[in-house]
């Protein structure tokens, strides 16, 4: 083999090698580029499993904290259904035990009003005679008509004398409306008299079983006399300078 020859062989050769060793730095950069990637790639999916779990752990505390808002709230409207179902049991006791009050003070108001004749009827007369009057008759549950005969009025009792007429309302326990309602009743009276051409003058009174301090003075001040219980019989309240209302 020439020199030549052999300088071109070594040459060639040398080529060939730098060429190989090329080729492996190129495969070798490609390699640590795909591991690179593959790692970049991994740890990618690792961010994102990591993001996803912590999404679905946002997700999850998320619906807990409705579920728990919500449970809260069922407490609440249950806790007020039953608040407001003992309200209404309150009230229907309180208005059970109210008409039961009612009933009984309506059953001592009648009880009350049936004993007038043995409690008041029978010394009223005597104690008003005993005071300047003349009464000469009484009448108990009377009912006083007009000239057609209709129920104008009722009364639990009348004094009579030839020129006065005492009306007496009795009551358990007098309210403000029994005295206004009473001189409703002598004003109906004091007509009804008049349509009958009677001159007679009416007076009223008010008699209680139960009668407060400040019930007194408001059948007082409305020109009666206060008839109170006391004991087995019954008392006529004149404070000093009382005028007697006249119709």
């Amino acid at each position: 083999m020439t020199d030549t020859a052999t300088r071109e062989e070594h040459l060639h050769s040398a080529e060939a090698k730098e060429i190989w060793a090329l080729l492996r730095e190129v495969a070798d950069r490609q390699e640590k580029d795909r591991l690179r990637i593959e790692a970049e790639k991994e740890a990618r999916l690792q961010r994102e499993a990591q993001r996803e779990k912590e999404r679905l752990q946002r997700e999850e505390e998320r619906l807990q904290r409705e579920a728990q808002i919500e449970k809260d709230r069922l407490q609440r409207e249950e806790e007020r259904q039953q608040m407001e179902k003992d309200r209404r049991q309150r009230e229907a006791q309180m208005e059970a035990q109210m008409k039961e009050t009612d009933r009984k003070i309506g059953e001592l108001s009648n009880r009350f009003g049936e004993l007038a004749e043995h409690l008041v009827a029978p010394n009223i007369m005597e104690k008003f005679n005993a005071r300047g009057f003349s009464f000469v008759r009484v009448h108990e549950n009377s009912r006083i008509k007009n000239l057609s005969g209709k129920t104008l009025a009722e009364t639990d009792i009348l004094l009579e004398s030839d020129d006065v007429v005492m009306v007496v309302e009795v009551k358990a326990k007098p309210k403000q409306k029994d005295i206004d309602n009473h001189v409703a009743r002598i004003e109906v009276l004091r007509r009804n008299a008049s349509a009958h051409q009677r001159a007679s003058k009416f007076l009223g009174a008010v008699a209680g079983a139960i009668m407060s301090d400040e019930m007194r003075d408001y059948i007082i001040e409305n020109g009666f006399y206060a008839i109170e219980q006391t004991g087995d019989t019954v008392k006529i309240s004149i404070p000093e300078g009382f005028e007697p209302r006249e119709w």
